[in-house]
């Protein structure tokens, strides 16, 4: 790393925005959603990362107009927030991880966004490709950083947390650097928490500095009206008898008046910022990427997340009394309910799923070829995203 650079854990906000949602295989019609008054408001709250790529359809690009609007551009200059992209995805079963691709990703990346540079790029669902593969991916990326200055920090994210481990060691040990990050989604939730027991200490010892925690709803699994189900269909991967007990597990809660979503988003946010305090972001909190679908789901995070910077004892937060004890009693109102769904769950507590299928093959075979590729890969039907797509 760039000896002028910080280290990641010292700038990176603690809650970041997740732009997956700006696509249609969480909603119906991604132009319709109000991306640019969510970006607007995150802003304004003081939610100040987006995290994006170029696999989430229109992403991107709904991202760089919204960070164009006259508010922003008046309000929050570049330097204020974070941009974290990723590359190597270019749709449901098509990856290309070679250097030519890479640079051209990195090169449409900043044309989309607006931008001069990218705080931090990940290479997107390692799991899809060989290792060999995401050496190249990052000794490319590092090369792009070091030469051109359009990367500041540079990582991996995907599913499974045991070959995250693997490639993080594997990157030290092949170039004597470690990634400056690692992002894993839906394994720090209510449901699975595989990413603190299995993740936490090989990362650390793997020299990695931060662990965001993507997805606390496990790709929208624990909620009470089901997995999301956009304009592509169901793509989510949780087998059917994981589904039955989440419902199980949410009609519990709505019989104490509560909502599967709002304890699992208090509980997942909340003990993430304090076991993934090691390995977190600016004021030693641990780092989750939450991504929201309308305004009103904007606020209710923030809702959540100040309650929960309430009660956590770090220097960064200072609540007063009364706000403390609050959310010191909602923690543990939490916690109670947390055992009545761990109870509901059974057999399927910390269960996960497999990444990639069974008999996945990459179907692109020749690598390095820019010319209109990514426009047919987004004509692709619907039926290949649905088995192979993930966050």
């Amino acid at each position: 790393m760039p000896k002028t650079q910080p280290p990641l854990s010292t700038v990176l906000p603690p809650l970041i925005c997740g732009t997956a949602t700006f696509n249609n295989l969480y909603n119906d019609d991604a132009f319709a959603l109000p991306t640019t008054t969510i970006v607007e408001k995150s802003l304004s709250m003081g939610v100040n990362a987006f995290d994006t790529s170029p696999y989430y359809g229109p992403s991107e690009e709904l991202l760089g107009k919204a960070l164009q609007s006259p508010y922003v551009l008046a309000n929050h200059p570049r330097e204020s927030y974070f941009l974290v992209t990723k590359v190597g995805r270019i749709a449901g079963s098509e990856f290309d991880y070679s250097a030519e691709w890479v640079r051209y990703s990195i090169q449409r990346s900043l044309e989309r966004l607006h931008t001069k540079y990218l705080d931090v790029v990940y290479c997107h669902d390692v799991e899809f490709v060989t290792p060999a593969e995401v050496l190249t991916a990052i000794n490319e990326l590092r090369r792009i950083r070091d030469t051109e200055g359009t990367i500041k920090y540079i990582g991996i994210s995907g599913y499974p947390v045991p070959l995250l481990c693997e490639l993080a060691e594997l990157v030290l040990k092949e170039t004597g650097e470690p990634l400056d990050c690692v992002m894993s989604y839906a394994n720090y939730t209510l449901q699975n928490t595989t990413l603190l027991t299995l993740g936490m200490e090989r990362l650390l010892k793997a020299g990695v500095q931060v662990v965001p925690n993507a997805s606390p709803l496990g790709m929208g699994l624990l909620r009470s009206v089901g997995v999301p189900v956009g304009g592509k269909g169901d793509f989510h991967p949780a087998p059917q008898p994981l589904r039955d007990a989440v419902q199980k597990a949410a009609r519990f809660v709505e019989s104490k008046d509560e909502r599967l979503e709002v304890v699992a988003i208090r509980w997942g946010l909340e003990n993430w910022a304090k076991e993934g305090a090691k390995v977190g972001g600016k004021g030693g909190i641990g780092i989750s990427v939450m991504g929201v679908s309308n305004i009103g789901e904007l606020e209710e995070t923030m809702r959540v997340w100040h309650s929960v910077l309430d009660g956590l004892d770090i220097s960064a937060v200072k609540a007063d009394a009364e706000k403390k004890e609050w959310s010191l009693k909602r923690r543990s109102d939490i916690q109670e309910l947390a055992t009545g769904i761990l109870e509901c769950l059974g057999t399927w507590k910390d269960y996960t799923w497999a990444s990639p299928d069974e008999g996945y093959v990459n179907v692109r075979t020749v690598m390095g070829v820019i010319d209109q590729v990514d426009q047919a890969a987004l004509a692709q039907p619907a039926a290949e995203e649905s088995k192979s797509s993930r966050l």
